[in-house]
């Protein structure tokens, strides 16, 4: 995992207390999970009461712009985000509990270069999300 604050400042983005902190709580969340802005305000405030939403909205767009941090839309009407990795990974969303798997697979990336290959092209980046429902087993 990337550390949101060091990679802003290494692109010469300015670190106020605030963003240090907002950046300090994506990092930490991104470790088991997606937060969503509210989850990282709420987060941020019990850190510094002096963060508002509205400074969270503005930071977390700063952040995915510097390219810090990663945005999601699952499907479920939030804009998710984890901060950037240093692997690629992919994620299967069960769409009834919500939960988010990271996984990754070796054969599908070998599919997906090949098949932008075959089309004529260099595949230079791409995002896999899965939607299912979790088999019930029958005992």
């Amino acid at each position: 995992m990337i550390d949101v604050k060091k990679m802003c400042r290494e692109k010469g983005l300015r670190m106020t207390g605030q963003r240090n902190i907002i950046a300090d709580v994506i990092t930490e969340m991104s470790l088991n999970g997606h937060p969503d802005v509210n989850e990282i305000f709420l987060n941020a405030n019990e850190k510094d009461k002096n963060i508002s939403i509205a400074t969270v909205y503005r930071t977390v767009k700063l952040f995915e712009e510097y390219g810090a941090i990663e945005k999601h839309e699952f499907k479920d009407g939030r804009s998710r985000y984890e901060a950037i990795e240093d692997h690629h990974h992919d994620h299967l969303i069960d769409i009834e509990s919500g939960e988010i798997h990271e996984f990754t697979n070796e054969e599908i990336e070998n599919i997906q270069r090949a098949v932008a290959n075959s089309l004529g092209y260099k595949l230079v980046d791409h995002r896999l999300e899965l939607y299912g429902v979790k088999i019930k087993k029958n005992n």
